[in-house]
């Protein structure tokens, strides 16, 4: 996409990097972001050149929430401008989650958030769709909704507990209190919270292992046997388990996958 007005994005050697853009609003979130975050990731799902998606915000801040000039202009009715792409109601994971996000949940590529900075209201909802969480330990976090006299919004009230335990995802939602990134980690929110100067190169390395060490299939086919797990008993997880471990015989990378690790050099994994 050349006419990308609030996120940059470039692509070195596999991995996709989605900075989010209005650094002088601590990339506060927008429909014009949403759209062309949404985008960029549902072509880079098809994209064979994209194994990895990194997205983190420029300058001091990852995402600070929706903007509040676009929530002063709501309508009396109550009605939010809404975001212009809608979910793919064809495919089986944006079925089960239609939200807003779900199409980083079907997304067959590892998504790593990066949270170099202020993550509130909207931003952080968009992070817990994201695979893996990074976090500066200095970073600061909120729910916010409850101070703005909003509700648990974009499905943040299903995911939140499952990440961090009921009590405490209700403490966070309840009060809106701000928590760093080492909390964050703490409360299983995040991966890990890494000294703000560390973050970049620890998520590139991360990256880097996920774009040339794994199977893109390999990973393609777990993450979307994780997030069907959630509504499967485990009986059904399992059942797809075999299948899918069956199928993977016949494929290029458990070729490649062996020859590698029998000859003791890297993989040259295919996806296929």
């Amino acid at each position: 996409m050349s006419d990308l007005k609030e996120i940059l994005t470039d692509i070195e050697n596999g991995v996709l990097t989605i900075r989010l853009n209005r650094p002088d609003r601590l990339n506060a979130w927008t429909p014009t972001m949403a759209n062309e975050i949404a985008e960029t990731i549902r072509s880079a799902a098809t994209d064979d050149a994209v194994r990895v998606i990194v997205v983190t915000g420029e300058g001091r801040g990852f995402c600070a929430g929706a903007d509040m000039s676009g929530l002063q202009g709501i309508q009396a009715d109550g009605q939010q401008q809404p975001d212009a792409h809608k979910p793919d109601m064809s495919d089986p994971i944006e079925q089960t989650f239609p939200s807003r996000f779900g199409y980083l949940f079907a997304c067959p590529k590892p998504i790593i958030a990066a949270i170099n900075g202020p993550c509130a209201g909207i931003g952080l909802v968009f992070a817990l769709y994201a695979d893996l969480r990074y976090a500066a330990e200095d970073a600061k976090f909120t729910t916010a909704f409850s101070q703005r006299g909003l509700i648990a919004e974009h499905g943040i009230a299903w995911l939140l507990p499952r990440l961090v335990g009921e009590a405490n995802a209700l403490d966070l939602l309840f009060t809106a209190r701000k928590f760093n990134g080492r909390e964050a980690a703490q409360l299983g929110l995040v991966n890990s919270a890494l000294p703000a100067g560390d973050l970049d190169s620890h998520v590139r390395d991360v990256a880097s292992h996920l774009a040339t060490q794994v199977s893109p299939r390999s990973v393609a086919v777990m993450k979307r046997q994780v997030r069907e797990s959630y509504f499967q008993s485990f009986a059904d997880s399992l059942d797809v388990a075999d299948r899918e471990m069956e199928a993977s015989f016949s494929t290029f990378d458990f070729e490649e996958g062996v020859a590698s690790f029998v000859e003791r050099r890297a993989p040259a994994f295919q996806g296929r």
